[in-house]
């Protein structure tokens, strides 16, 4: 007897064996295989070569499942107390990049001829950067002790608790909500964000201890149990998934956090192709040559003030020259918030949507390769100024 399951088993094989043969290609060509998996995500879906009618649904769920679980262990590398004091030296790199980067969207929106609230979600859409990309680069180019890498988590957290602020904000606006209701849905999400780090920073030594486990079996379901339920709390405070893994990851300390990492890594390396492959998904093919050219304007113009915001938050941490450029690059790629963004925002403006799917793709492609190579275009640059008579 055959049931829906077995054509859901079946893509699904597929899709994980035809990842696996693009991250074979990557790494024998000796590029990321992240924006790979991004293409191959156009691919398939409406509008692509193949649809996948019975496992989208699947893979939108994986798709969240890796964000969580690349965030979680990003946040693994760093203690309560490193979270705080990054935030606070961010913190003036935090206003220049809403300034630098939530104008871009913004101005482009009103040119368009946007509605105005339109224009402000996609000053948003150009404002976030991702944590999730950033998460997978940072650990496929084993660059998680780079000097670089607090300044630029200091960045993304604050877009991030930024957002606490800027959704509740735009979605009353957008429904109707009252003055009032949404004061209090915004106040509600920021005592969230301030009880939850607060108890990763007070009580994170004793969680970990009591989270510790001798079986591999025990801790794995702890973990996951654990940044599940933070996170879809976090979700439901309408706060980001995303940073609700992250502070789980950056609450567990010590001998947990080294045996959590080898527990899931196989689960986020898998998760996360996902993750790619189903924002691949999101995108109409068929939609984007009527909106590419404003998108990859766009995209350009975010690509110089990202890597400036980067450059003048590493300078301000005294990095030198290379890691100023990390920092930038690290910064430009743009994520599954940008398309939350712009989601809300589509029933008041179609090519919204495809707009920041097309404007994210770009980013997403261009800022992985940027990153990867940065260290060699600043030694060719760097050269080129010192034979320069």
């Amino acid at each position: 007897m055959h049931t829906g399951s077995d054509l859901l088993m079946i893509e699904l094989g597929l899709v994980v064996l035809g990842l696996a043969i693009i991250a074979r290609i990557a790494r024998r060509i000796g590029l990321p295989a992240l924006p790979m998996y991004l293409l191959a995500g156009l691919t398939l879906g409406e509008g692509g070569l193949v649809e996948l009618p019975a496992s989208e649904d699947f893979i939108e769920t994986g798709a969240e499942i890796g964000v969580i679980l690349m965030l979680l262990m990003l946040g693994l590398e760093f203690s309560p107390h490193e979270l705080v004091v990054n935030v606070r030296r961010s913190t003036l790199a935090g206003l220049t990049d809403l300034v630098f980067n939530f104008a871009p969207g913004l101005v482009a929106g009103l040119l368009l001829g946007f509605d105005p609230i339109v224009a402000i979600l996609l000053g948003g859409v150009t404002y976030i950067s991702s944590s999730g990309i950033f998460a997978k680069l940072v650990a496929d180019l084993e660059r998680i002790g780079n000097h670089e890498t607090p300044v630029v988590l200091g960045v993304l957290v604050i877009e991030d608790l930024a957002m606490v602020l800027y959704l509740p904000i735009v979605t009353g606006v957008l429904i109707g909500d009252s003055a009032l209701s949404t004061a209090v849905t915004v106040a509600v999400s920021l005592g969230a964000v301030i009880a939850i780090l607060g108890i990763a920073y007070v009580l994170g030594d004793r969680l970990s201890n009591i989270a510790l486990s001798h079986s591999s079996e025990a801790l794995l379901l702890t973990l996951l149990g654990i940044t599940l339920l933070v996170a879809g709390l976090a979700g439901r405070l309408n706060l980001s998934t995303a940073v609700g893994a992250f502070i789980v990851g950056v609450a567990l300390s010590g001998d947990i956090a080294s045996h959590a990492r080898g527990l899931l890594l196989p689960l986020r390396n898998l998760f996360a192709a996902v993750f790619f492959v189903f924002f691949g998904l999101q995108v109409d093919i068929r939609l984007i040559p009527d909106v590419a050219a404003v998108a990859i304007a766009i995209a350009a113009v975010s690509a110089v003030t990202k890597i400036a915001t980067g450059w003048i938050a590493a300078e301000r941490a005294g990095i030198g020259t290379p890691g100023r450029v990390r920092t930038g690059a690290a910064l430009i790629a743009h994520g599954e918030f940008s398309i939350v963004i712009a989601e809300l925002g589509i029933a008041r403006e179609d090519d919204l949507g495809a707009l920041a799917a097309t404007y994210v793709i770009v980013l997403t492609i261009v800022g992985a390769l940027l990153y990867q190579f940065s260290d060699t275009m600043t030694s060719v640059s760097l050269n080129m100024r010192s034979r320069t008579p």
